[in-house]
């Protein structure tokens, strides 16, 4: 796997780069110090698979360098590096695409995890964190729900709720893999590229409603 890192202090990226390379399997393959740098790292065969996206910088930031990243077809998944957990430029930039944002304190562990369940896309990162975040923030926009089947509404219900595509398999009686179609049917009607965005839309659309989970 391939990991860009984008953030405005070298020192951070270091220390990013030196967490990240020990895992055997991965690479960092590119570093920037800003939002336009990074948009030079997409497309092409070195493109990443994940980048790991500073919010504040100068010049173009994480927010802006994100959204135009993930509108680009085949575009790597961006996990955002924050220095606050509840903070309205987290939920803007899960908004702008990102799927998972992280805190720069987090152990080095939660940090490989975290990219890992981003690149997967399996899950969310740190569910109850992003769900707090995003039922703090979104609002209701008038924004219809498309035409769902009865499945894929219990489907969509269990992703708002954080729920891995495991656990959706576990309390609905199904297998990992019908599972998985369902979400990829879901992300369809839905118009967007992942569970963090699918999660978004449900409270966006008044399909769940903060604070019940429904």
């Amino acid at each position: 796997m391939r990991i860009a890192i984008v953030d405005d202090d070298p020192l951070v990226r270091i220390g990013l780069r030196a967490i990240l390379s020990s895992e055997p399997d991965w690479e960092v393959s590119a570093e920037a110090g800003d939002g336009r740098a990074a948009l030079a790292l997409i497309g092409g065969s070195l493109s990443p698979d994940v980048v790991l996206m500073d919010i504040r910088m100068p010049g173009m930031d994480g927010l802006e360098a994100t959204r135009r990243i993930t509108v680009a077809k085949d575009a790597p998944r961006v996990l955002v590096l924050t220095t606050f957990e509840v903070d309205a430029y987290v939920f803007d930039a899960l908004r702008a695409g990102a799927s998972g944002f992280v805190l720069k304190r987090v152990p080095p562990k939660e940090l490989i995890e975290a990219v890992r369940v981003v690149a997967s896309g399996e899950s969310l990162v740190f569910p109850a964190s992003t769900r707090g975040v995003i039922e703090r923030f979104a609002v209701r926009t008038g924004r219809p729900l498309p035409e769902l089947t009865e499945r894929e509404r219990d489907v969509l219900r269990s992703l708002a709720r954080g729920r891995s595509n495991a656990e959706i398999a576990g309390e609905l009686f199904l297998s990992v893999q019908t599972v998985k179609s369902h979400v990829a049917s879901v992300l369809l009607k839905l118009g967007v590229r992942d569970r963090t965005q699918a999660v978004i839309a449900a409270y966006e659309t008044g399909f769940v409603v903060a604070g019940t989970g429904r």
